[in-house]
């Protein structure tokens, strides 16, 4: 049996529309069940339903400071469509850390940095200002901290003298799309485990390949 994905969006829903066509492979673990969105115009909704994908529409605004009350009509979405995993997509809304502590496994999301470097809002700005030669993004398990917990599978991009934040933005989201789905998958497969604050990959062998920026000659 596949297992049941809702996807949480607040906007355009570029990582959610990468979910979505992987989970049309025929042998891919999971199904994307639900998109839900805290913004009734968020165009990933849009995308989502040109997909086939059931949506919904939980308004955050109305709840203001309340965040165990909005969590509570998202739980009963949950339950209701028989939700077993969630995968947040640019969902610009923090939880609990009673909630984030009950899905806590079953949970990911996704940063467009090399965690734990460059944490929070601007990251891509973080990276250039810290010159570095690397960056990349990563999947990670949701725990009550921003941008925390256990590590389950980054991708790495070289960074360019010439970049701007818009164009290592560019070129760190094709890698997103490539590693998101990934993740997922060895999630709903049963192929990942978390053993304190580290996730380990069963299966997964000695890497021999590497990426050195900048190139040398």
């Amino acid at each position: 049996m596949k297992r049941r994905v809702a996807i949480l969006i607040s906007g355009r829903g570029s990582n959610m529309s990468a979910l979505i066509k992987a989970a049309t492979a025929p042998d891919f673990p999971a199904e994307i069940s639900l998109v839900i969105s805290n913004k009734a115009d968020a165009f990933g909704l849009e995308r989502a339903k040109a997909a086939g994908v059931t949506t919904l529409v939980i308004e955050s605004k109305p709840f203001g400071k309340d965040r165990a009350g909005f969590e509570k009509v998202l739980q009963d979405a949950l339950d209701q469509h028989g939700i077993e995993l969630i995968c947040l997509g640019g969902f610009m809304r923090l939880f609990t850390a009673e909630f984030a502590r009950a899905w806590y496994g079953r949970m990911l999301n996704i940063h467009p940095s090399l965690l734990p470097s460059f944490p929070g809002l601007d990251p891509h700005g973080q990276a250039l200002r810290a010159g570095v030669k690397l960056s990349g993004a990563t999947v990670h398990f949701v725990i009550p901290e921003t941008d925390a917990g256990p590590i389950v599978m980054q991708g790495a991009v070289p960074v360019s003298d010439h970049d701007t934040a818009e164009t290592l933005s560019e070129r760190i989201l094709e890698v997103e799309h490539r590693i998101y789905p990934a993740a997922l998958s060895l999630l709903a497969n049963g192929k990942v485990k978390i053993e304190g604050d580290v996730c380990t990959t069963a299966g997964s062998g000695s890497l021999e390949n590497y990426l050195v920026s900048p190139v040398l000659s």
